[in-house]
């Protein structure tokens, strides 16, 4: 009977145990940069929603303070009941004053007079439409591409930190004003700078730190988010998050009819 030969088995070197743990930070890292450009995302989103609301909203509310006050001031002259008087003191005292001249016209004037847009609302002209909510698709994905390249955890030195955080600066600044074309000025500079160097295995005990690190700032982004998404703007913006301005519309709709029914009521009182 022949001889059968045992097959030998080719064990594969180990694995160093340092891989595993350089892995799980580099997943780490890439995980936390795509968590932060989501953070940031929305919250120029919601910083943009609030100035368009308080724009387009905010007279509104206003006269409605106004008409609540004035209500309230007839009921109590009409009753005399002091129970009224502290109630009409009460909507008096949630009306806004009436600002100065200084404020009023703040943003609205230089050097040569009122801005095209205060002219226009003052002698009853189209105002020119207020900048976008959002960015554009585009200008978004410009961001991001660039917030994964030029990430300032993604620096092993300091100097090269310190140049990707300035660059990072610029880079969040355009894209909060929406400004595609300087977006891809700041892609064509990256790509012309100088490529980043590889990153080289580290001891265990800065991996860990690494790990440690990241897990901070982690829960910090996350406390941002939570309280971003329960603000009340950023509540109204994920009801119509690729429509905002449809939202603005129905919402200005409602307050006008709260503003008649109040108009109404005050001039029943008044009659």
């Amino acid at each position: 009977m022949p001889a059968a030969e045992d097959a030998v088995a080719v064990e594969e070197p180990a694995e160093r145990p340092e891989a595993r743990l350089e892995r799980a930070v580099r997943a780490a890292e890439q995980a936390l940069i795509e968590y932060e450009i989501a953070v940031e995302t929305f919250r120029v989103e919601v910083d943009n929603f609030s100035r368009l609301h308080h724009q387009k909203l905010g007279p509104m509310y206003t006269r409605l303070d106004e008409l609540d006050a004035r209500i309230a001031e007839a009921v109590a002259a009409r009753t005399g009941d002091p129970e009224d008087i502290r109630k009409a003191d009460e909507a008096r005292a949630r009306v806004m004053p009436m600002p100065g001249v200084e404020e009023l016209f703040h943003g609205w004037m230089d050097g040569d007079g009122l801005f095209p847009e205060a002219a226009a609302m003052l002698t009853d002209q189209p105002v020119r439409p207020p900048q976008r909510v959002r960015p554009s698709d585009e200008a978004r994905k410009l961001y991001r591409e660039l917030a994964r390249k030029a990430h300032p955890d993604l620096a092993q030195e300091e100097a090269e930190r310190a140049r990707r955080e300035e660059f990072i600066t610029r880079v969040n600044a355009a894209y909060a004003r929406g400004d595609e074309a300087l977006l891809r000025e700041l892609a064509a500079e990256w790509a012309a700078g100088p490529a980043p160097k590889e990153q080289g295995p580290t001891p265990s005990e800065e991996l860990y730190a690494r790990l440690e690190w990241l897990a901070q700032r982690k829960e910090m982004l996350t406390l941002v988010a939570k309280d971003l998404e329960e603000s009340a703007i950023g509540a109204m913006l994920r009801i119509a998050p690729d429509d905002p301005d449809r939202l603005l519309d129905e919402i200005a709709e409602q307050l006008l009819a709260q503003v008649a029914a109040r108009e109404a009521e005050l001039a029943a009182l008044l009659g």
